[in-house]
């Protein structure tokens, strides 16, 4: 399959929500897109990539469900970034701004080994700030960022300008 193939049938597959969560917001919904077996093994193996890695970092809450099956198929752990107050243990945090908000995200502390080579995964790059505020979080741990696996860019909000030196790879830009 081409990644213009690929790119096709994930657009075929995300439906727009307009006004959610709310007014003025369009929601990106990939229900349909994780109900066809097909298109989402397809995902799952682009996002994974070829290079090797240690982690596959998930950002709460719909980057869990593509990062986990993208660690299995990498051969790698899976981290979970979770919203404040979330996890159990001792957590490192970093705050930021959305598009309507500003939230912020934490990661066990002994999550990573010094040195793992770490390759964040969410659904959406909007903004930039959440994958920012991920990013950071891999780096104060003493783990180093690899890339970051997106299935969607929201090009027009420029979220990438957020993230030099990172190495953005997007399935789709829109």
């Amino acid at each position: 399959m081409t990644n213009r193939d690929l790119s096709t049938l994930i657009l075929d597959r995300i439906r727009d929500v307009p006004d959610y969560p709310k007014p003025g917001v369009l929601f990106k919904d990939i229900s349909p897109l994780l109900a066809d077996h097909e298109v989402f093994a397809a995902v799952v193996d682009a996002l994974a990539g070829s290079e090797p890695v240690d982690k596959i970092v998930g950002i709460e809450a719909r980057g869990f469900i593509l990062a986990a099956p993208v660690a299995y198929r990498a051969g790698a752990g899976f981290v979970p970034v979770r919203k404040k107050g979330k996890l159990p243990s001792e957590t490192l945090e970093e705050s930021y701004d959305l598009e309507y908000g500003s939230a912020t995200i934490e990661v066990h502390r002994d999550a990573f080994t010094k040195g793992d080579r770490v390759l964040i995964v969410d659904d959406v790059l909007a903004t930039g700030g959440t994958a920012e505020a991920a990013v950071e979080l891999v780096r104060r741990a003493g783990a180093e960022v690899v890339g970051l696996g997106i299935l969607m860019e929201l090009a027009f909000l420029k979220g990438r300008e957020r993230l030099p030196g990172v190495d953005v790879r997007s399935l789709v830009i829109v």
